[in-house]
Order: C-alpha cells, then structure tokens, then sequence
C-alpha cells in the first residue's frame, strides 16, 4: 500500500487530498499532517478581522471521509519521513508538500500591528476594532489586494472609525482605468489613500514613513507574502525565496517522492512563471499535484503542469467589488465588473472554492497560456 502524506491542509492540500482519496483505491492511503484541526478560508481573513464572518470551517464535511488527519506540525522532512515536533516521526512513500504561505517579514516593529496573512493575526485585529473609540485612526499597510480589502472591509463595518491606506501606490499591477476605478471606490467607502509613501518602521503610536510619522490608533500589516522554511531546512532544493523548486509536473527536482503544490512551490518558468500566490492557482495545482502522485504510483509519467489564470476578484466591503478579467497569462483584459454586481460574483466565487475541494474529481481547470487545446474551466478565484 502506497502511503501519501500531505504536508499542509490550505487550499491546495485538501484538494489534493480528496483527489486523492476519492479515487477510491485501495491501495492508496492518505494522511494530513497540518498544526490546525480546522480549515481556514484565507480569502475570508479580512471579513473575519473586521468581524463580518468566520473564516474557519471545521475539517469534518470538507475532508474525504477516508483521508486520515494528524494535528502536528512537520520539523523536518527526511528522505522517506517527516519529522514531526516533539520528536515523533511519519513514513511515506509519496509526499505532498502544500505548506502554503505567510507574511513576509515586515518593517521594523511590526510586533505593533495586527497581522492579517493567518488566523492568529486576524483573530487579534478582530479583538481589537472594537475596542477603539470613534475616530480612532487605523492605518493599514499594504496597497496589495489584502490590504485594499482589508482597509475597505473595515471602512464597511465601522463607518465612525478613520481608516488609512498607506502604500506606494494602490493595485499597481492592473491598468490604470482599473487602479483609479478602485481608488474612487476606497475614497467613496471612506478610506484615505496616502500613496506615494515608503513605510520604515512601526511604533505603538503610529507608522513612520519617509515623508514623517502618520499617527495611528491601530496599524494593520497587510504587506507581501512569504513562505515557511521547511524546504529549506529539511535540504530540499529552494528557489531564491524560499519556495520548493520542481519540474514542470510539480516533482521536486531532486526528490522524485516529493511533489509540491500551492504557493511554497516555484515551478519552472515557462509552466509557472504567471502564477500567482493565490487559491485561484493553489485549487487546481492540488489538483494536478495529486494526479502526479497517482501517476507515480501506476509507473506513469506524469502530466506537465497547465494552467491558467482567469481575473482578479477584489471585494471592496459587502456592497462594492471590482473584478478585472484576465488572460490566462494573467495580463489584464479589457473587460471589468464593477459595483454590486461584481460583489455578488466574488462572494459566489469565494463558495465555491470550498464546493470544488467537495468534488475533486470533477473539478477542471482553465489550461495554461501555451496550451492549444481549451478545458471546461471551474471558477477560478483569487
């Protein structure tokens, strides 16, 4: 019997996961090794800070009944076992690693604001709000879709509090009818956009900048993401920020038992260069990740990895969002949904990610920007 375990329980680990075990063989065991019992919905983090929803969904109901799970977290990952802490140790056969991502470490005294890349940091800005005074100002650091979600979800539920935006600029990647569509949109929702700035630390009265200290009453850190240290540790071959480097099938380059999914993962360029950090590609890269192990298993070579990219949903509070289309390439396209209507969509978007990892099986991909042959494409979502 081929034991696989899955390092990591986001997005991409539990689709690859349920693949896994919904293929119903009997010959295939599947473990879940992740520090949490529960399923946390990062692309809800922001509603969950500013106290709007949960972002937490117990496992049970969104795991295949015949994955088993270890609440644990991996130290080091040998050549055949995963060291677990406190000592203890798990064999494999086939290993997926789908440790996700986090925070990039942050200015200086960043041990002042509210983090909202996990759980932990989320929960604590969600203890926080309410706790501060009409007119408190909060500051959010961050111009990415975090922060601009993460600022505007705020603004929504606490209308009395004086929300800032401090980047150097706001959705810089998109066109610039887009990026002046969503800086209206923030102005309109009551967030003050103060671009153009360089933050250089954080103290517990304010944020310091390059163009002098912004008061703030609560300061938010909504910067880039990075990813855990666990590939590097454990000696497995890394990209220059940390992320697990593979073959364009997702096998770990020096590693045939290990395949990597999901954003700790750095593909080759020409299969991985327009991906994202995101559960738009972490679902479908769980997904192939666990047709490759399948693969392995058979004797097969596996399949290249294609996939490609479909827009970029931004809620903008519950009533507002913006969703800017794109090629599979991820440029941008020309068409874009604004307004109610585009909050309707990313919120049907964000529930079906959790229906897809439902029905593994079924779920298909929007093919990479190289591919001739299209395929029915499952809602993609950021």
């Amino acid at each position: 019997m081929a034991h696989v375990v899955v390092v990591g329980a986001g997005y991409a680990g539990v689709m690859a996961a349920n693949r896994l075990a919904a293929v119903g063989r009997s010959d295939v065991r599947v473990t879940v090794v992740n520090p949490r019992p529960e399923f946390v919905e990062r692309i809800r983090l922001h509603e969950h800070a500013a106290g709007g929803s949960i972002a937490v969904q117990q496992r049970r109901g969104l795991l295949h009944r015949d994955v088993r799970v270890r609440v644990a977290t991996v130290d080091e990952i040998a050549e055949r076992s995963v060291r677990l802490e406190g000592g203890a140790a798990l064999d494999f056969d086939y290993l997926l690693y789908a440790v996700g991502s986090t925070a990039a470490p942050g200015p200086p005294g960043c041990e002042y604001a509210c983090g909202i890349a996990d759980l932990a940091g989320a929960q604590a800005l969600r203890g926080r709000l309410p706790e501060l005074a009409a007119g408190a100002r909060v500051v959010v650091i961050g111009g990415g879709l975090t922060g601009i979600e993460t600022a505007a979800e705020i603004a929504y539920r606490y209308p009395s509090l004086a929300v800032e935006l401090v980047s150097r600029s706001v959705a810089g990647w998109l066109p610039e009818s887009s990026r002046a569509s969503i800086e209206g949109k923030l102005a309109k929702a009551g967030v003050r956009l103060r671009t153009g700035l360089r933050v250089t630390g954080i103290r517990p009265d304010g944020v310091a900048t390059d163009a002098g200290l912004l008061p703030s009453d609560c300061t938010v850190w909504a910067g880039s993401f990075g990813v855990p240290d666990l590939a590097l540790r454990s000696g497995l071959p890394v990209a220059a920020d940390g992320r697990l480097r593979t073959d364009d099938t997702l096998v770990c380059v020096d590693h045939e038992r290990i395949v990597g999914i999901g954003d700790a993962v750095a593909p080759p360029r020409h299969v991985g260069e327009h991906l994202r950090m995101s559960c738009q590609a972490a679902i479908p890269m769980g997904a192939h990740g666990a047709d490759t192990v399948l693969a392995l298993i058979k004797g097969e070579r596996p399949e290249p990895l294609s996939l490609g990219m479909a827009g970029q949903a931004i809620s903008l509070g519950r009533r507002d969002g913006f969703i800017q289309a794109t090629h599979r390439d991820d440029s941008a396209r020309e068409f874009v949904l604004s307004g109610r209507v585009a909050a309707v969509v990313k919120e049907r978007v964000c529930r079906f990610t959790l229906t897809s990892m439902r029905i593994p099986r079924a779920y298909r991909w929007l093919p990479g920007p190289t591919s001739a042959v299209p395929v029915p494409n499952s809602i993609a979502v950021r």
